[in-house]
C-alpha cells in the first residue's frame, strides 16, 4: 500500500499554528512496517484539496489520512469535496453521528453543526474520545480526522490497527562510506532496481561520509546486494564501517 498524508490548514501556512500530524502519523506507520508516499500541507481551498484527493485517488494501491475540515463553519470543506471526489457528490445524514450532535446540542444542533452528520454515502465512522462527534472514512482506505490532534491521533490508530495493522517486512542494511558521494554513483548504478535504496551525504565540519541504506523483502537479496557494494567500495580503497554515521 502507499500511503498519503493530507493536512489541511491555511493556519499552518501562514505560521498560526504548527502541524503535529505528519510527525505522529509518520511514526505510526513505521511502527507497523508501513511508511508514507507523499505528505501534503494546503490551503482550506476547496478546488485544490480535490486535486489533491484525486491526485491520490489515481494511485490504485493508496491509502489516505485527511486531517481538518470536517467542523460547521463555513471554512470546513472536507465532507463536501470528499463526497465529490469519491462518491460522486452522493452524501447522506449519518444517523449515528446525527443522534450524538442531537443529543448533545439540543437545539444548538441546528442548523449548522448537525452538519458535521453530513457525509460522503456509505462512509464508515472513526471513534472520537474527546466529543464522540465520529470521524469518517471511505472504501476501508480514505481516512478523513478532525485537525485537533486530540481527536484526530486516536482515530489515527483506530484505523490502521483495524485496516492495515502490519505492513510486509522488509530486510534492511544501513552503512557508512567515508568517502564523498560521487565517489560511489558508478556503484550505485550497478544495484538492481528490485532493491530499496538511498545514500545521504555527511558533512560533519572537515569530514566527509556517505549514509547508505538497502532494504528488499528478501534478506538474501539485501545482503547479497550489501557485500556486492562493500566489496566494490573497497576496491576503490574507501573506508567503511556497518551503521550510520552518527550511530554510536
Amino acid at each position: 500500500m502507499n500511503f498519503y498524508a493530507c493536512i489541511i490548514g491555511t493556519e499552518l501556512l501562514n505560521g498560526r499554528r504548527q502541524d503535529s500530524h505528519f510527525e505522529f502519523l509518520n511514526s505510526e506507520l513505521l511502527q507497523r512496517g508501513w511508511e508514507l508516499k507523499a505528505s501534503f500541507v494546503i490551503k482550506d481551498e476547496p478546488s485544490f484539496i480535490a486535486d489533491v484527493f484525486e491526485l491520490i485517488q489515481k494511485d490504485k494501491n493508496s491509502v489516505m489520512f485527511c486531517f481538518g475540515g470536517i467542523g460547521s463553519t463555513p471554512d470546513d470543506y472536507t465532507r463536501d469535496v470528499a463526497a465529490t471526489v469519491f462518491t460522486d457528490g452522493y452524501m447522506e445524514y449519518n444517523e449515528i453521528v446525527c443522534k450524538v450532535i442531537t443529543d448533545k446540542f439540543g437545539d444548538k444542533a441546528y442548523p449548522d453543526r448537525v452538519k458535521m452528520g453530513y457525509l460522503p454515502k456509505n462512509a464508515g465512522l472513526l471513534s472520537n474520545p474527546v466529543n464522540q462527534i465520529s470521524g469518517f472514512y471511505l472504501e476501508n482506505r480514505f481516512f478523513f480526522v478532525p485537525g485537533f490532534p486530540q481527536m484526530a491521533h486516536p482515530m489515527v490508530v483506530e484505523a490502521l490497527d483495524r485496516f492495515y495493522p502490519k505492513g510486509a517486512q522488509k530486510f534492511k542494511k544501513t552503512f557508512t562510506a567515508f568517502c564523498s558521494e560521487g565517489e560511489l554513483v558508478d556503484i550505485m548504478q550497478t544495484l538492481p532496481p528490485s532493491v530499496e535504496f538511498s545514500s545521504l551525504p555527511i558533512m560533519d565540519g572537515d569530514k566527509r561520509a556517505v549514509e547508505l541504506y538497502l532494504a528488499s523483502p528478501s534478506s538474501c537479496v539485501t545482503e547479497d546486494v550489501y557485500e556486492h557494494f562493500v566489496t566494490l567500495t573497497e576496491k576503490k580503497g574507501i573506508k567503511w564501517r556497518d551503521g550510520g554515521y552518527f550511530d554510536a
